[in-house]
């Protein structure tokens, strides 16, 4: 994308590469942005090869959501255009107000990245500020709607028990899911938590430029510039047609009159060795091996067949690659002959029209903070006496405590919930007019975590749930406290956690006067 000097967007995609639009832009001094997403990309994402350091800025005054907002508002832009010159602007006119749109994301992002783009949409104008505006904005992984593409366009003529889908349209992330097929009617289950890395195939070409800068560092051909143009073209054709690492490969970058023959440039074009460009590939595939690896040994069925989709698959040395690795562990590896590129586009439309998966499984494991009984003959409880507290009702408890609500893994589907039930004692009942709970999610690879204090960085506050119990409160009776100091009151509630669609939702559950009352429903994400 460029922006010129005062913020405005002035040309995106391929219109950045016409002449034309390049030598304006040197004029007058736009910005160009390259790889804008990494700066919405999570922190969960493991990424040891690449930080946030190594991003392009951002234009002055400008935040990522704002950029996102642009290239959606670009995006939105273009669909108008084609739809009237195609029809007729009334068709365009009179669906305006009520087009659905579908926006995929990769399966690295969580809610906080979500909300970001239900923002984005709203600051791009295309639908109404507000819960009105949001029911129209859809959103799904980029794994969910190429399994719509797969199912679409290649199952429907076969069978399998369970498959993984490995999508590389995203240029920077590679997402990976994996699920069970049931027919009449045609159905999937997600049968192991989705996955995501950060080396798609804008990876490849980054290592590309380190490796071009680090080898024509004392040529006449080092500078940034050229480089950038040698770039630009090992992205568009060097990196797409290897195909052995046998063979040596080229860079065409300029005339025949460029030459340095102690750098293998003739005749305008560069000379690599097959070798060193496969040695760009080696990361992106081990990181899908590795991938696969995670989600096979998770998976509660064998993953008898793998799909590579996307603009990366496109790649015949990636192809080639991990072919050779799941021939050799029995597993068919399949990739779809045509309209690749448009895999996500058209699965996305898929999802909406179909929903065919009926069972997802939870990223991670979700509950809230509380404290624990304290068990004399646990030796875990025991080495943690030193921290324990009497409670209002004479119990020895012990903080830090984590309650599972919803478990890693587990299969979810629909409106199905997910509920623990909880107790709070307060000293006065004006304290127990209101509860408030943290939702935290476990990231870390214990099957039950227990404790808030171990593994301290695998936790992460999501948000915070309310519930108004000011009625219920005044039908609570006092208790003696033990101690002779006073009274107490108990208030009891359920932590409830829902699936709508691709949303994780939590909310408050209590009873007043036997009948069931619930608090606000929260789409749970950071604040």
């Amino acid at each position: 994308m460029y922006y010129d000097q005062e913020g405005r967007v002035r040309a995106v995609g391929a219109e950045t590469e016409q002449l034309h639009i390049v030598e304006k832009a040197e004029e007058e001094e736009w910005v160009r942005l390259e790889w804008w997403k990494l700066h919405l990309y999570s922190e969960h994402l493991e990424a040891s090869h690449f930080s946030s350091a190594d991003l392009p800025p951002l234009p002055n005054g400008k935040l990522a959501i704002e950029v996102l907002g642009d290239f959606l508002r670009y995006l939105f832009q273009c669909a108008k255009a084609y739809v009237e010159e195609a029809h007729d602007s009334t068709i365009w006119n009179s669906l305006e107000d009520r087009i659905d749109l579908i926006l995929t994301h990769p399966n690295g992002w969580k809610e906080p990245q979500r909300q970001w783009i239900r923002k984005a949409v709203e600051l791009a104008g295309l639908v109404p500020v507000g819960e009105e505006g949001q029911s129209r904005v859809h959103l799904l992984t980029d794994g969910e709607a190429n399994l719509h593409f797969c199912a679409t366009n290649i199952l429907a003529s076969e069978k399998f028990e369970a498959m993984l889908i490995a999508c590389t349209d995203g240029s920077e992330t590679i997402d990976f899911s994996a699920y069970s097929m049931k027919l009449s009617p045609t159905s999937f289950r997600e049968i192991v938590p989705a996955e995501c890395r950060l080396q798609g195939s804008s990876f490849v070409t980054y290592r590309a430029h380190a490796f071009l800068r680090a080898l024509l560092a004392n040529s006449k051909y080092g500078d940034e510039d050229t480089l950038k143009r040698m770039t630009v073209i090992f992205d568009k054709t060097t990196k797409m047609h290897f195909r052995s690492a046998n063979e040596p490969q080229y860079i065409r970058f300029g005339t025949i009159r460029d030459k340095d023959l102690e750098y293998n440039i003739r005749s305008g074009q560069l000379r690599l060795s097959g070798q060193d460009v496969a040695k760009l590939f080696e990361p992106s595939v081990e990181e899908i091996i590795a991938a696969f690896e995670v989600q096979r040994k998770a998976a509660s069925i064998p993953i008898t067949c793998v799909f590579l989709v996307g603009d990366f698959a496109a790649s015949d040395w990636l192809h080639s690659s991990l072919l050779k690795y799941m021939s050799s562990l029995g597993i068919s590896f399949c990739r779809p002959s045509r309209h690749t590129s448009k895999a996500v586009a058209d699965g996305a439309v898929s999802y909406y029209l179909d929903r065919l998966v009926s069972g997802r499984a939870a990223r991670f494991t979700y509950g809230v903070p509380c404290s624990r009984l304290y068990v004399p003959h646990d030796a875990e409880h025991v080495s943690r006496r030193s921290t324990a507290f009497t409670a209002l009702n004479g119990d020895l408890r012990l903080p830090n405590a984590f309650g599972s609500v919803l478990t890693k893994g587990t299969e979810v589907s629909g409106q199905q919930e997910f509920r623990t039930s909880f107790c709070r004692e307060r000293a006065n009942l004006s304290a127990c007019e209101s509860v408030q709970v943290d939702i935290v999610a476990y990231r870390g690879t214990v099957e039950c975590p227990l404790w808030m204090d171990k593994e301290k960085e695998s936790y992460t506050k999501l948000c915070t749930i309310f519930a108004d119990t000011s009625k219920v409160a005044l039908s609570l009776q006092p208790c003696q406290r033990p101690d002779g100091l006073g009274v107490y009151y108990t208030i009891e509630f359920d932590v409830v956690i829902l699936f709508d669609l691709m949303e994780l939702k939590a909310q408050i559950s209590w009873k007043e006067n036997g009948v069931e009352v619930r608090g606000p429903v929260t789409v749970v994400y950071d604040n």
